[in-house]
């Protein structure tokens, strides 16, 4: 594999969802703000969906990272479930088992802000977008006592996956999330066709099967932060492909606990798309979600320019590095 050119990637990628602006692009659409439910194919209230999601165990909430509103709408939800008498403990995509030494150490101090928690984490050099769009969500579960959790590899973890698959992991981890058992074909060639468009065609064509393993793996692990016992069940923070349920963290956790989960997609509209239902073209043609909360879009530039931008500015073109 060519590990620099993923390593690369991976980096530029991050910095690339940071780089947005709250311009409240398509707030004309007639979705936005509205809650569809999949399951019963028509919009619901808010405080509806508050009490479907009180009555689960675990709930995930998708975003799009440099959304503003979906944070807040984050917030709103993690709140929401605090108000109704649930502790659930709160799992963060953004944070990895690397920061978990200095995530434990803040968190022994008991707070009850989350001020100073980003600066504590390393948040700045990760990558991530401002952790004010984030500190909402922690600010709402710390002022309630909730436990906050890690919920990614680290770096070190993901080279290690990508280079050396399954033998870089824990046998018993490997087992209880079957990663040997392989996805099927037509899986797999999704998760290749949406790791080759969402890294903008710059991939080589050997790092995709490693890709593709950091990305189960990931998706195992905020399973795992989710089951974690000791508390009222967890609420999951992490982009919308990591919480669709025909492949990502819920796939997992149900392996975990079979208790019931339940998806919340916050999803930014598209100009001229007002049917709710066709918001699937994005997903295989599916739904993978029980619930797409819609808002309007933060900018209408193509990531995949901004990328290209970065590339060149760094001097690095895409090519062949040493090393496995």
């Amino acid at each position: 594999m060519r590990a620099l050119a993923f390593a690369l990637v991976a980096t530029l990628l991050a910095a690339c969802a940071s780089t947005g602006q709250p311009d409240q692009l398509g707030r004309r659409n007639p979705l936005v703000g509205r809650i569809w439910s999949v399951a019963d194919s028509r919009f619901v209230t808010e405080d509806e969906l508050f009490e479907r999601l009180a009555a689960r165990r675990y709930v995930l909430l998708g975003e799009k990272h440099d959304n503003p509103q979906h944070h807040q709408l984050q917030a709103r939800v993690v709140a929401a479930l605090i108000k109704a008498g649930r502790k659930p403990a709160l799992a963060f995509e953004m944070i990895d088992e690397g920061q978990g030494p200095a995530l434990d150490a803040f968190l022994a101090g008991k707070p009850t802000s989350a001020a100073g928690l980003g600066a504590a984490i390393g948040w700045e050099a990760t990558g991530w977008p401002d952790w004010v769009l984030y500190a909402p969500i922690a600010e709402a579960a710390l002022a309630a006592g909730l436990p906050i959790r890690t919920a990614n590899l680290s770096r070190d973890g993901v080279h290690a996956v990508a280079s050396e698959g399954w033998t870089a992991l824990a046998p018993e981890r490997v087992s209880r999330l079957a990663l040997t058992t392989e996805p099927s074909e037509e899986t797999r060639a999704a998760m290749s066709e949406e790791m080759r468009a969402s890294h903008c065609g710059l991939l080589p064509d050997d790092s995709i099967a490693p890709m593709i393993r950091v990305q189960r793996v990931r998706d195992g692990l905020m399973a795992e932060a989710l089951a974690k016992p000791g508390s009222d069940g967890a609420i999951l923070i992490a982009g919308n492909g990591h919480v669709r349920r025909d492949r990502g963290a819920p796939w997992y956790l149900a392996l975990l606990d079979p208790a019931p989960a339940t998806i919340v997609s916050f999803l930014e509209v598209a100009d001229g798309k007002t049917d709710a239902v066709a918001y699937g073209k994005t997903f295989d043609n599916r739904l993978p979600f029980d619930y797409l909360w819609f808002t309007a879009r933060v900018d209408d530039t193509d990531p995949c320019e901004r990328f290209r931008d970065q590339l060149k500015a760094l001097g690095k073109p895409m090519k062949p590095a040493g090393g496995s």
